[in-house]
């Protein structure tokens, strides 16, 4: 497992960045405070506070960790 900061400061970066991520078998959680969501659900993102960045916890292991950070690169922080 591995956690990054990310940013989705706009509707268009948060459609992207489902659709990048629904392409993954593996499980990505969101952490914002003390909530906790699954980062492939859109409405679960928007209930969120978007304004500051977000911890994404990627539940992978290590051989699929470099395709998936190199297309998370546009949201991290």
């Amino acid at each position: 497992m591995k956690t990054v900061q990310i940013c989705l400061n706009s509707i268009d970066k948060v459609k992207a960045f489902v659709n990048e991520i629904t392409k993954f078998d593996t499980d990505f959680d969101l952490v914002s405070g003390r909530y906790v969501i699954d980062a492939k659900s859109i409405m679960g993102i928007f209930s969120l506070d978007l304004s500051k960045p977000i911890d994404l916890c990627i539940h992978a292991d290590e051989a699929g960790m470099d395709a998936i950070l190199n297309v998370l690169k546009p949201y991290l922080v």
